[in-house]
């Protein structure tokens, strides 16, 4: 019998990041109980499970239904568990922002807010950064730039626990890059985020060498490789 992997074996908060936000600063928010979370779909499709047991996959499956999609960063492979089909399982680089930069905005960043989330999903759509629901900006402060009535970069906050905030969504119109713009949305959500007193992190994909390389320039560094692993349910 395989023992169960449990979080409590790994002490870096940013090793099982979902689980670690849900069960403090975004506990509001959460759904599930001590065996599974998830971020409302409506915000995020983000879970986690307090370890690999069948109890506590059985707990997620719970939280699941429908059409309905749920992704997981985790330290560990994922083998499919009962009730779930594995639609993809990748990995993700984690990189952790340096304590000191001097997060300089050199284009008109402004704040978005509820008005702006049809041009945000609208830019989403286009540049496939990574999700954006109805409600994921209620989860923290998003930036972007605007040029002529439209958004063409955008970043923002997603994940969070004491200490830390992840940086998301971090996109620019295929007709504005190369003209630094995000650079400067990054820039302009970690300055926020250090402003609290917190380290900006992120995720990305493993194979998205631009991103990386953008990443890198502005001091981010790689902490560690994470599985990225997105499963929808099954009646099996």
């Amino acid at each position: 019998m395989v023992r169960p992997i449990a979080l409590a074996e790994s002490h870096h908060p940013l090793d099982h990041p979902i689980w670690n936000a849900l069960a403090s600063v975004q506990s509001t928010v959460a759904e599930g109980d001590d065996r599974a979370r998830r971020y409302p779909a409506a915000m995020a499709p983000f879970a986690a499970t307090r370890d690999t047991s069948q109890e506590s996959y059985a707990a997620l499956r719970a939280l699941v239904s429908g059409n309905d999609r749920v992704a997981l960063f985790t330290s560990y492979a994922i083998d499919p568990p009962k009730g779930f089909t594995v639609e993809l399982a990748t990995t993700a680089e984690q990189m952790v922002a340096p304590t000191s930069t001097s997060d300089v905005v050199r284009a008109s960043v402004v704040e978005l807010g509820e008005r702006d989330v049809s041009a945000m999903r609208d830019l989403v759509e286009l540049t496939r950064p990574g999700p954006l629901g109805p409600r994921t900006h209620e989860l923290g402060r998003f930036f972007g730039v605007w040029h002529d009535g439209q958004l063409v970069a955008m970043a923002g906050e997603r994940m969070k626990m004491p200490g830390y905030t992840e940086i998301t969504v971090v996109c620019t119109h295929p007709s504005r890059r190369g003209q630094g713009l995000g650079e400067d949305v990054v820039n302009a959500v970690s300055r926020g985020i250090r402003a609290r007193g917190n380290i900006p992190f992120l995720h990305v994909f493993s194979n998205n060498a631009p991103a990386i390389a953008l990443y890198r320039r502005l001091g981010f560094t790689l902490r560690r490789q994470l599985q990225l692993t997105i499963m929808s349910p099954n009646d099996n």
